[in-house]
């Protein structure tokens, strides 16, 4: 996958341009001062409540992890924040809707933070990241797949691979392990944008290999039972099942398939891409396929590092990839702010001045991260060279597993 450098005078110049006009709307805080009395203010929106924790969880250890690495020394040949002064994160539970993100997103943006890391839904991402994009604040989306997010607006991008460049992958997997598939049936949360998103990119996936669904049944969010959708589907005899979900509705809706006697092949989405989901499906989960943007084998010295202050954090546990992606988004953030500490200081610029100027820098970098080298394109979606597809294993006590990779070592 090619990658492509901007040209910072260029960006930072139509930046700026965007941030005059909101000076006049006098909604940016244009002449309120970057206030580094207790290190550089950095905001994060994780989902610590409802359903969504699942993800948030794994993503609190992830920004804490790189917080610690980045401020502290000793630690992967880092030390000290920026010029002195440390990254001080301040995060705040968006819940798992679009008003708790939004509320928060405001929130943070008031209490003068100089970025964003989150929301953790694509769903909260369309309605908290244009409050962002008007009031000129970077953001950096650690786990938003869905098509669209980066277009948001000049102030928005993410380091979570699209759905459209993951998710085909676990299809061609799972069609190579099980060459006799003649008939898929697909489910999806219908009310959720993340899954509508990846339902359609799974079912063109389908459609290109030959197999068109049989059926696609449509689910909710806060569904527990899914006998009529799985009696429907298992009618017609499926033995691919590909579901787009999150992880406690995917969950249970795997666990039904097979209590209720389905044998073949389940490929999952992104939003099932994580341990919490083993105490749901639990036995049930082993076999699943799902395709992934991060592998605890990539060789790398970030990677090494990511890896053992995660170990020494969760008892040698593998880190998972929302973990690993929350991590990268504050490593972004992070060496973008210490970039343009040393081409402009940030205790000189007026706080508008320093977003607008760190979207710039962050968008121009490549990063050396846990998920290998990352740039940007000049719209903010990620460029990432390496995937994986993972099978999931469970261990014999039924509630605990792990990812196991496919497709072989990384380069």
């Amino acid at each position: 996958m090619g990658s492509r450098l901007v040209s910072l005078p260029a960006l930072a110049a139509a930046l700026l341009g965007v941030v005059s006009v909101l000076a006049a709307c006098g909604s940016d805080g244009s002449q309120q001062p970057l206030n580094l009395s207790g290190g550089v203010p950095v905001g994060a929106v994780l989902a610590l409540t409802s359903n969504a924790n699942a993800y948030g969880q794994d993503q609190q250890i992830g920004l804490d992890l790189a917080q610690r690495w980045f401020n502290g020394p000793g630690l992967g040949g880092q030390a000290g924040g920026i010029g002195g002064k440390p990254v001080r994160l301040r995060i705040e539970d968006g819940g798992g809707d679009e008003q708790g993100a939004s509320q928060a997103f405001n929130l943070l943006i008031d209490a003068g933070v100089v970025a964003l890391i989150g929301p953790t839904l694509s769903q909260q991402a369309f309605a908290a990241d244009p409050i962002a994009q008007r009031r000129g604040v970077p953001v950096v989306a650690p786990s938003n797949t869905a098509v669209g997010i980066p277009q948001i607006g000049s102030f928005i991008s993410r380091v979570s691979a699209s759905s459209a460049v993951i998710a085909p992958l676990s299809i061609a997997k799972a069609l190579e392990l099980n060459p006799g598939i003649s008939r898929a049936a697909v489910f999806y949360a219908q009310d959720d944008a993340y899954s509508t998103s990846e339902t359609t990119i799974f079912q063109k996936a389908l459609t290109t290999k030959g197999l068109k669904p049989v059926t696609v049944q449509r689910t909710q969010l806060n569904d527990q039972d899914f006998q009529n959708q799985i009696t429907a589907a298992l009618r017609l005899h499926p033995d691919l099942i590909v579901i787009s979900a999150q992880a406690v509705d995917g969950g249970n809706l795997i666990r039904q398939l097979r209590e209720l006697g389905y044998k073949g092949a389940i490929v999952v989405g992104n939003g099932m891409n994580t341990p919490n989901i083993y105490p749901i499906c639990q036995a049930s989960c082993d076999g699943i396929l799902i395709a992934q943007a991060y592998s605890p084998e990539l060789a790398t010295p970030i990677n090494q590092t990511f890896l053992k202050l995660y170990k020494q954090a969760k008892g040698g546990a593998i880190p998972p990839q929302l973990t690993a992606q929350a991590f990268t988004a504050f490593q972004v953030v992070a060496e973008a702010l210490e970039r343009l500490n040393r081409r402009q200081p940030l205790g000189a610029l007026k706080l508008a001045e320093a977003r607008t100027a760190l979207m710039a820098e962050l968008l121009g970098g490549r990063y050396d991260t846990p998920l290998g080298e990352i740039s940007f394109t000049p719209d903010g979606e990620v460029v990432q060279k390496n995937f994986y597809v993972a099978q999931v294993r469970m261990q014999p006590d039924g509630r605990s597993g792990r990812f196991a990779l496919l497709n072989g070592s990384p380069p």
